[in-house]
Formats: C-alpha cells, structure tokens, sequence
C-alpha cells in the first residue's frame, strides 16, 4: 500500500481589487478628504446597478471595502477598493484621476503554514461599560482606542493559534492566522469625520503591518472577504496581503 500525502487544508480567494490614483487637490478628491461620508459615496459611485438603489447592505452584498492613503507634499491619494464584482470608474469626473484606473482580479489559495506580509487600516473599537455590569443593560458604549498598545492588543484578540476555533470564547471573530505580537507594527492615523447630517461620525483609525502565518485558512479568506472590526463603509477593515 502507497502513502498518500497529507493534503494540507487550503482555501481560495477570489476579487477584484481597483487601484485609484486621485489628485489630491481636485476638488472632488480633496471633498472625500474631508468628508468620510463622501469618500464613502466615492467608493460606491463604482458600483452603481448591482444592486437595487438604497438597499441598506449594498455594500456588504458587493463585498466592497476599501482603504487609502494620501501623500500631501506629493497631492495625490491612492485608492484601493476590493470587491466581489468589478468595478467600473468611467463616472468618476475628469481631472481627478491622474491615472488610469488600475483593475485586476485577485486569486489566490491559501494553505495552513503559509507565511503572508500584510497591512489593515483598522477602527479599533471596544465596548465601555457605564456602571456595573447587569444582564438587561445593552452592552456599554463603543469607545476606540486611541494608544498604538491598546490597538495591537485588539488585533492580538483576533490572531487565531493552531487548532483553536474560529470564535474566541469571549465571542471575537479570528482571522485564521497568527504572528509575533513584538513583529506588529501600528501607527497611529487621522480620525476621519463628517460633517453635516452626519456629525456625530468619528473614525478612529490605525495601521497595523506584520508577517501572518496562516492557521485555517477558511477563516482567513472568510476575513479577507468580509473584512475584519467596524468602520467598514469607511475606509477600515480590508485585510492586503502579499
């Protein structure tokens, strides 16, 4: 009798990813800036007629989640919009885009032991109790945290060891893979807000960079997919890797 080989579990992801390079200082990029809920608009303006207008998990249905960074001496900002159909940017005004969009489809399998580096732009956020706990009171306020310490603890809690489950025993999604807590590397970024009808929206943002090793891969893509934390109509939680 011949040995079979141990086939190792592997999952496989698939989207598209678009790549925007927006002048900075045009005034359609420069209010996106200002704005998270006109970036939010910007980002959508991509998907128009997938779904019905309105539909209130448009987004989510999409899988669209997105992330970008500005460099100011330079005045352009990047754009990088995943989604699960692909993108089309013909709408987006002239003179905002100085380059052409850049849309390629993602597919890649991901197998237990893989080593991957990543980045994620995440919204932080912990829910604060106001008083002493009890069984009928709702479960406190979300609060972000605002220390780099405090952000790399909360993405620690969603890091998943071999053989452990996909849900933490105090009810965290993890993401399939692990890495060196003293690798982890977290700055700090600009709170985005919102003026007008929205002005209570405040997005406490941080960047957090490493090594992942994959532990199940099947959570690992569910995360890539679904994006990891709060904050994702608004530029957190989308998980690149290479």
């Amino acid at each position: 009798m011949g040995h079979h080989p141990v086939t190792k579990p592997a999952a496989r992801f698939v989207a598209t990813h678009s790549i925007l390079t927006m002048d900075a200082r045009h005034p359609y990029t420069a209010k996106s800036l200002v704005d998270a809920q006109d970036m939010h608009r910007t980002v959508m303006s991509g998907f128009r007629g997938w779904v019905t207008d309105g539909d209130p998990d448009a987004r989510a249905q999409m899988g669209v989640l997105s992330t970008w960074s500005v460099d100011l001496k330079a005045g352009v900002l990047v754009l990088v919009v995943q989604s699960r159909v692909p993108g089309d940017w013909a709408g987006m005004p002239r003179g905002a885009l100085t380059d052409k969009p850049h849309v390629i489809t993602v597919d890649r399998t991901f197998h237990t032991g893989d080593s991957l580096t990543f980045r994620t732009v995440i919204n932080p956020t912990h829910n604060r109790q106001s008083g002493p706990p009890a069984s009928d009171r709702p479960r406190g306020r979300r609060t972000a945290h605002t220390h780099p310490d405090h952000v790399r603890n909360w993405f620690v809690r969603r890091l998943q060891p071999p053989g452990e489950s996909r849900k933490a025993p105090d009810g965290v999604i993890r993401i399939g893979a692990t890495a060196k807590e003293e690798d982890l590397a977290v700055r700090m970024l600009p709170t985005v807000t919102s003026p007008g009808p929205h002005q209570g929206l405040r997005i406490v943002r941080a960047e957090i960079r490493g090594t992942l090793t994959v532990t199940d891969p099947d959570a690992l893509v569910e995360a890539m997919a679904q994006g990891i934390g709060h904050g994702r109509a608004y530029g957190c939680g989308l998980l690149l890797s290479r």
